[in-house]
């Protein structure tokens, strides 16, 4: 039983869930995404993110299910454990971690570059160190304050993303790009290609990745309320699915006809093309404060929890699972998440390239394992009649984490590959001693 000491603060409710999900998705989020959507999907971007939003909902469905009859700190570390037994449970969340370890290292990578290039002349380790402190700092005093800090980052990425399309849809007016917001970003005879939907859609579901974090709050939920958190997971993907999808309708418009020599740069070309150079300046400022500021803020606490649920079932240290006392936050798991993450940004600041190639590994194999605990919980387990919600969901969940898997590089497959055996050795080690003991 969970002693005091190891007991989190209930005090969220269904908005701050919202929050904390939009959060980590990050309204601002497609800029990063958009230029490699478009060459991929030979211009239907609208439909890429439409297909990405429609895959993802499979994986939300299941955790909307697990969290009501598993409501754990842990995500999907505590629904296989439940479901599948000790084993399967302790590497899916050693899985899942390499995904929540490396998002925050790469994040605070990503923003010290965009940093370096707009104040030249300081190191990139320096701008790594300022963001892991400041969000240590306001996770430090618990996760309500995250979530004020959070609410107003979003309400922030918002009105400038919506701003930005609202200028870009003034210069269509004009006649720039298509000249009117035509339906060719969804579908166009001419440039279809199911390889390049596929490829960019497989783009997409990973600017979708964030809602699932939600569920690590399973165990701060006021009045223990188990349905919240499914309900949260399920809006926060549908909030993102049609938010993106109009802004990538508006963006689809006004591409066509911009040289785009870097993907990775494509909202500032079209920006510059579209408003003016003082637009593009203004956007990358804005991308690199309020994200680089405020997505590291949520992220740092899905890893925590996950540290923490570990730690009290003694799956990694015990320490882990420690609570400050008057915050109630899992602070030593807190410090030891901002410290991985800062070693590895700090050792690959200059390889943004690799470690963006493995950071989504783990994230897939969690929502496959998460998958599996849906239909051995309640399809097999309990012999569901309830073939949508328990077998269609979570088979239909599986095909798409297999095809996008076909997808990934191969360092990202090696690196995902080799984290996965020595989870596995360690947890098997991990069971041998506590059943001679």
């Amino acid at each position: 039983m969970p002693t005091n000491a190891t007991t989190l603060s209930r005090s969220l409710g269904y908005r701050d869930l919202i929050v904390y999900g939009l959060a980590y998705i990050a309204p601002m989020g497609i800029l990063a995404t958009l230029g490699y959507v478009w060459v991929e999907s030979h211009g239907l971007i609208a439909l890429a993110y439409l297909l990405g939003a429609v895959c993802m909902y499979f994986t939300a469905k299941s955790y909307a299910v697990m969290t009501e009859s598993v409501p754990t700190a842990g995500s999907v570390y505590g629904f296989a454990r439940h479901a599948l037994g000790e084993l399967p449970g302790f590497v899916a969340g050693w899985m899942i971690l390499l995904d929540y370890l490396l998002i925050p290292a790469f994040v605070y990578v990503a923003i010290s570059v965009a940093f370096g290039a707009l104040v030249p002349g300081v190191d990139r380790a320096v701008w790594v160190a300022v963001l892991v402190a400041f969000t240590t700092v306001v996770n430090w005093f618990g996760v309500t304050v995250t979530t004020r800090a959070s609410f107003i980052a979003v309400i922030v990425q918002v009105a400038v993303v919506t701003g930005f399309a609202g200028l870009v849809m003034v210069s269509l007016r004009h006649g720039f790009g298509t000249g009117a917001m035509t339906l060719r970003p969804f579908f166009s005879p001419g440039h279809f290609e199911a390889g390049g939907i596929f490829s960019a859609t497989s783009l997409c579901i990973m600017t979708f990745l964030g809602f699932d974090a939600i569920s690590t709050l399973s165990e701060e939920v006021r009045d223990n309320d188990r349905r919240l958190v499914g309900r949260a997971i399920i809006a926060v993907l549908l909030i993102s699915a049609v938010f993106f999808t109009l802004l990538a309708w508006v963006f689809g418009n006004a591409l066509p006809g911009i040289m785009i020599g870097d993907p990775a740069a494509a909202y500032l070309d079209l920006a510059r093309a579209a408003i003016g150079p003082w637009a593009a300046a203004a956007l990358a400022w804005a991308l690199v404060v309020v994200i680089g500021l405020s997505n590291s803020l949520p992220m740092q606490v899905g890893v925590a929890r996950v540290l923490f649920a570990m730690g009290r079932d003694r799956q990694l240290p015990q320490v882990l699972a420690r609570v400050h006392a008057r915050h109630r936050t899992p602070y030593v798991g807190m410090l030891v998440a901002a410290a991985i993450s800062l070693v590895i940004a700090l050792a690959m600041r200059n390889l943004v390239d690799e470690l963006a190639s493995i950071v989504n590994f783990g994230a897939l194999s969690g929502f496959l394992l998460l998958h599996v605990s849906v239909l051995a919980k309640f399809a097999i387990g309990q012999r569901s009649r309830r073939w949508l919600l328990h077998w269609f969901v979570p088979l239909a969940g599986i095909a798409v984490v297999l095809a996008v898997f076909t997808g990934m590089s191969r360092l990202a497959t090696t690196i995902g590959l080799a984290w996965l055996a020595v989870g596995t050795l360690y947890g098997l080690a991990l069971r041998a001693t506590r059943g001679s003991a």
